[in-house]
């Protein structure tokens, strides 16, 4: 586990072989938006980096800081594609195009969020936003684009997938209500979060072995998930929380430093990791049959994401 400037050394002195194409989901802002901005520099630019959400104006703020390729080089390697991923119809057109663009993957960033204390709410595919967001599109992207990375890993590349959540956040779920249509609760959810998470990556790696699988925990970042009151009336509200967890919390440069790190520095199979890169406990905690659980969970994630599409379309 370094310090952050043993992870600042470590990230600048890395030079690639080969230049690396990176996806990151959610990098219009917070963690993903500098991390990918740390990737960039680190390359000097020559990195294929694309940006994916929903605001074009802010992804494109953070192209415009992003190095210049070195001349000679195509200018369309730092890319945004415009995508809201509570759909999983946009998140399946997304990996579509980008399985017809790209000719390998080498990160794949899931780090799509909201901090929010309301009840279930469902997209129009049926599925309760925030899940959406936290675990169903991530599964989305893992399990569309792991033949880019599977090529990547084939040329001898780095091939590594992220999920920005909470590994430590596990616990026992319901298979029963896996989707969380009967009985949803802030804490139902974010227990869900962190163990299918957890699952997923573990059922990925059961299926190709050979890429690296990173579920992190980024600590407290100084990012617009801490504004987490929207009415004009609350808002002292969110600055008094900044207020309250500056002594710690870490800017997402800082964030992003132990990100990249974690990312260059991880071997294949799964890895649970804290904010500093350190590893967590192995255990979900969760008290079942893993193996049990872990392909209840699979099976219902496909059944669920295709039935999504599915309704999304009619």
């Amino acid at each position: 586990m370094p310090s952050l400037a043993a992870a600042r050394a470590t990230n600048a002195a890395y030079e690639f072989s080969y230049r690396p194409i990176a996806v990151f989901v959610g990098g219009t802002s917070g963690v993903g938006q500098a991390t990918a901005e740390t990737l960039a520099k680190i390359t000097h630019g020559n990195a294929h980096i694309f940006i994916i959400g929903r605001n074009r104006t802010a992804a494109e703020a953070t192209l415009s800081l992003f190095p210049k390729p070195a001349s000679g080089i195509s200018d369309s390697m730092h890319e945004f594609i415009e995508c809201d991923v509570t759909m999983m119809k946009n998140v399946e057109r997304t990996t579509q195009l980008l399985l017809a663009r790209i000719p390998r993957l080498n990160f794949l960033v899931l780090s799509t969020g909201i901090l929010s204390f309301e009840g279930r709410t469902e997209t129009e595919e049926g599925i309760d936003r925030r899940l959406a967001l936290n675990y169903y599109s991530r599964w989305k992207f893992v399990h569309d684009l792991l033949p880019l990375l599977q090529k990547a890993k084939d040329e001898g590349q780095m091939a590594s997938v992220m999920t920005v959540l909470g590994p430590q956040g596990a616990g026992k779920i319901d298979l029963e209500d896996l989707g969380l249509k009967k009985h949803f609760s802030m804490l139902n959810f974010g227990t869900a979060s962190a163990t299918y998470n957890n699952l997923m990556l573990e059922a990925f790696a059961d299926r190709n072995p050979k890429v690296s699988y990173i579920h992190v925990w980024p600590g407290i970042v100084r990012t617009p998930l801490l504004d987490i009151f929207s009415h004009w009336s609350l808002k002292p509200a969110n600055w008094l929380l900044r207020g309250l967890t500056r002594p710690f919390s870490v800017s997402p440069e800082e964030c992003s430093q132990y990100m990249l790190w974690t990312l260059l520095n991880s071997e294949s199979g799964v890895h649970l990791k804290g904010d500093k890169g350190g590893d967590l406990e192995p255990s979900t905690r969760y008290s079942g049959n893993l193996t049990e659980a872990r392909t209840r969970l699979y099976e219902h994630t496909v059944d669920e994401v295709d039935g999504a599409i599915r309704r999304g379309r009619s």
